[in-house]
């Protein structure tokens, strides 16, 4: 049976668009190398420290990025050391006097010792210095607490302590 020219051009049209979409990789390819390449570059000039809804920090206008090093998180009812949970109660730190409870310094004194034993060796600056500890504390623990655990801090041998805090603006701190 013979068929029609626009049978024909009918037919060689469909078996032409019917094999499917080519996917060109050259150019997929070219994308994400500059993808990878972007990331890599900006990776490493973000600091972040743990982020926990929790905590109110107190705010400061210090330009000065913190260097990774322990962390200890002060929220109103417990401690956490390298997000390990050293210390809880019931009431808030808020609620507590000057009197701070001894297993409070003792377990933090505890986990650091643990951790130092972990890195024994120092370096130069450490054993001048002391090893480097950083304290993210909420806004609403009173200052006495804070003392306390940087006291026990001291005692283990962990004397570079640095305040975690919300940086600001100058100039918000002008305005307000």
């Amino acid at each position: 049976m013979k068929q029609s020219f626009k049978a024909k051009r009918l037919a060689k049209h469909h078996k032409r668009f019917s094999a499917g979409a080519k996917l060109n990789l050259v150019s997929l390819m070219d994308i994400f190398t500059i993808l990878v390449f972007f990331l890599i570059v900006n990776q490493s000039e973000i600091r972040v420290l743990q982020n926990i809804k929790e905590i109110n920090l107190p705010v400061s206008i210090a330009k000065e990025l913190p260097a990774e090093n322990v962390l200890i998180t002060v929220l109103p009812q417990r401690i956490m050391i390298q997000e390990r949970v050293v210390w809880q109660q019931n009431s808030a730190l808020t609620e507590v006097g000057v009197d701070i409870n001894s297993d409070l310094i003792d377990a933090v004194k505890t986990e650091l010792s643990y951790l130092a034993t972990k890195r024994p060796v120092l370096t130069e600056t450490e054993k001048e210095n002391g090893r480097a500890v950083t304290i993210i504390g909420d806004a609403s623990v009173p200052y006495q607490v804070l003392k306390q655990i940087m006291s026990a801090c001291a005692d283990s041998n962990y004397r570079n302590i640095s305040l975690a805090v919300k940086q600001i603006a100058k100039s918000k701190l002008r305005e307000g």
